[in-house]
């Protein structure tokens, strides 16, 4: 589990198919062979480890939901060790698990911000509503506002800084993961009214009077 406050944006050091190996600093630190790393909101295992990178393994299917399988050296990615009891959560709950890819679509300047629109598939915006969670190849973000299309976020000078995003290009794929608090509520809601009932009763042999 993450919480979507990138610590550092790693270099893509090799990038054959089925593998990655980053170049990294503070996220090495206390992490070994075996445990979990958010690479671009993507969560992956250490295979192995220098004093100066990480590997990892990245299967197809990854590659293909995801934009890792796009990755070439020399590209910038966000990193984040997995969340420890007892830490602050500055961002909302990130499970590592990417729903589905968006674009970036346009790009402006607004102040001292950074309005970004992504293009998204419908199955993912049914989970975004304006000031609700998304992240954005692992980036916590705050969803300015959505239409049947996209959705925008607005990026203070802090996060331009230190992930990935200020050197983004419109047309430029990113990792989407919803909140999971949407997911739990909207299947909540599925089943409101689905559970047992007199007829359910009557159906299976109960008594129902």
């Amino acid at each position: 589990m993450f919480t979507g406050i990138v610590e550092e944006v790693g270099k893509v050091v090799t990038a054959p198919p089925g593998r990655l190996t980053i170049a990294a600093g503070k996220t090495l630190e206390r992490i070994g062979s075996g445990d979990s790393v958010c690479v671009n909101g993507v969560c992956l295992t250490v295979t192995s480890l220098t004093p100066a990178s990480f590997t990892f393994d990245v299967m197809p299917e990854t590659a293909r939901r995801s934009n890792l399988g796009r990755l070439r050296a020399g590209d910038q990615v966000n990193l984040e060790r997995p969340l420890t009891l007892g830490a602050w959560i500055g961002g909302h709950l990130v499970q590592g698990h990417v729903d589905a890819t968006g674009r970036l679509a346009a790009r402006r300047t607004e102040g001292g911000a950074l309005m970004f629109s992504f293009e998204a598939p419908a199955e993912v915006l049914y989970y975004i509503v304006e000031k609700g969670f998304i992240a954005v190849d692992g980036i916590s973000l705050t969803v300015a506002s959505r239409d049947s299309h996209s959705f925008s976020v607005s990026v203070v000078g802090y996060t331009q800084e230190h992930t990935n995003l200020a050197g983004m290009r419109v047309g430029d794929v990113v990792n989407l993961e919803v909140d999971i608090v949407a997911k739990y509520v909207s299947q909540f809601n599925s089943l409101r009214g689905t559970g047992i009932t007199a007829e359910f009763l009557r159906e299976h042999g109960f008594p129902a009077g």
